[in-house]
């Protein structure tokens, strides 16, 4: 007899509706699984006939067949497992078919008939709403499929229990959407003594999404200020949230205990990172760092020292929000919309310019290791600033600054007019076109007289030129003012640290 179910194959951030066919027929014993499987899904035939013995199903000596369609597609991972066993079981008339055929199965069985828990369970969840389809599942899924609204989920135990949901002999336990708290400790920009210019540009690039780099000699505390960021961003959507797990899920970084993320990511690899660990690579391609910093941040310390390929395809994300991965047998795009937040020392030995230990570094090698970061990257770096070492003096007696909440409300009060601004949530100054700069940046003729001498000393680029007028349009929000003034232009081309002659 030939059975059908549904499954679905993995496809970047996306799932793929899969029909899986099982015809049993007379001829030498023997399992066939076509459809291009790959890796664990080449593997579910041995799963199979041992979680059937231990589930109390006699698994078939015939001649079984397995089509995995649309053939093309290649099937990964090891969620096959489930929907070829109840195909296998329709096939051998122990289950109805039309009963069957209501549901979209994922999971992968363990020797003993248990469903274990897959990676990618919110897209196929998705994909199952989209269908029209119950999805069945691994009952530690449960909780990140339930994420989607509109969906029925019945969270099977182990085999047994998934043919009894079908039969109607058994009735699905209810999923607990117990989502994690929204307010999450984070650390605060009060305990950072100083640094008053540092929080402040903190400050602008959460308001209009800018891109940061901190320049200063070793301890100064731009780790420390890069940390705080997290902390004066506003939760996630709805919506972002959902699309941020996603990637999270595809990546199998999800657990039971922690089904969505409600906080914005914070990712900082290390310097010693691979292309594909930061843009997404491997075979079949996944999502690297700058995908998991999705809607959040992306924290690159010790800039200089990251390779320069890797450094490079930046590029492409910090202009469109994604990335697109390419290899020999699949090209995926993921989005890639986050804040760049990155730090470096000023020269290799760090102490160029600083006050308290002379630099050891000759103009030679200053300039060799800033031509690390090549002009267009840092071109795409919004806020370029200094940070000096804190003085002992100041430590010890200054006192503390605003803390992260107080802040937070302005970077909320901003946010809230530039979505009235763009008629679009999540859109924000810093992914402002070129049209939307001439229309939403006027300036008066004296202050583009001044921005103007500026540009000309300075040698700023045309995209330079557009983000100073970006930063400035974030300043200006920040002061609830609707015009930029020349304060807020002045202001603005503070922040450009490689445009100033180095000697």
């Amino acid at each position: 007899m030939l059975a059908k179910t549904y499954a679905a194959s993995l496809w970047g951030i996306d799932a793929k509706p899969v029909e899986v066919e099982v015809d049993i027929s007379y001829g030498l014993p023997g399992f066939s699984l076509v459809g291009l499987p790959q890796g664990a899904v080449k593997e579910s035939k041995e799963r199979l006939r041992a979680a059937f013995k231990n589930s109390g199903f006699d698994f078939p000596d015939q001649k079984i067949t397995v089509n995995l369609a649309p053939a093309d597609l290649k099937k990964e991972g090891s969620g096959f497992d489930l929907p070829i066993a109840i195909a296998l079981l329709v096939s051998m008339r122990r289950l109805p078919q039309e009963a069957a055929g209501k549901f979209l199965y994922l999971g992968e069985l363990s020797l003993e008939g248990t469903l274990k828990k897959v990676r990618g369970a919110l897209p196929v969840a998705l994909l199952a709403r989209e269908m029209g389809l119950t999805l069945l599942c691994p009952l530690e899924n449960a909780r990140e499929a339930a994420l989607v609204k509109g969906l029925s989920i019945f969270p099977a135990k182990n085999l047994g229990q998934a043919a009894a949901f079908i039969l109607g002999q058994e009735e699905p336990p209810a999923v607990e959407e117990m989502l994690p708290q929204k307010d999450e400790k984070l650390l605060d920009l009060a305990d950072i003594i100083g640094q008053e210019q540092g929080k402040r540009a903190l400050e602008i690039a959460a308001a209009g999404g800018h891109n940061v780099l901190f320049v200063g000699p070793p301890g100064a505390g731009k780790s420390m200020l890069a940390k705080r960021l997290p902390s004066i961003l506003p939760g996630l959507s709805y919506e972002e949230a959902l699309e941020t797990t996603r990637i999270y899920s595809v990546a199998g970084l999800l657990t039971e205990e922690q089904p969505i993320l409600w906080q914005r990511p914070f990712r900082a690899p290390h310097h010693t990172v691979s292309d594909a660990g930061l843009i997404g690579g491997g075979n079949p391609p996944g999502p690297g760092e700058i995908s998991l910093a999705h809607n959040g941040v992306l924290f690159l310390d010790e800039l200089p020292e990251f390779r320069r390929n890797a450094l490079e395809a930046l590029r492409q994300p910090l202009e469109e929000g994604v990335i697109t991965v390419s290899r020999s047998n699949a090209s995926l795009t993921y989005p890639a919309k986050f804040i760049l937040l990155s730090a470096m020392n000023p020269c290799r030995c760090g102490y160029y310019g600083d006050k308290r230990k002379a630099c050891q570094c000759t103009p030679q090698e200053v300039r060799r290791y800033r031509q690390k970061i090549s002009g267009p990257l840092l071109d795409r770096i919004d806020l370029q600033l200094e940070i000096p070492a804190v003085e002992i003096k100041e430590l010890s007696q200054a006192k503390k600054g605003e803390n992260s909440s107080t802040v937070r409300q302005r970077v909320l009060s901003a946010r809230k007019i530039q979505e009235k601004r763009f008629g679009t949530p999540g859109k924000l100054n810093a992914h402002m076109g070129a049209s939307e700069i001439r229309k939403f940046c006027p300036l008066s003729a004296k202050d583009q007289s001044l921005l103007e001498k500026a540009s000309e000393r300075l040698n700023l680029s045309a995209r330079a030129y557009h983000r100073v007028l970006k930063i400035a349009r974030t300043i200006a929000d920040l002061e609830g003012v609707a015009n930029i003034a020349s304060h807020h232009l002045l202001e603005a081309l503070q922040y450009r640290f490689f445009d100033r002659p180095l000697w």
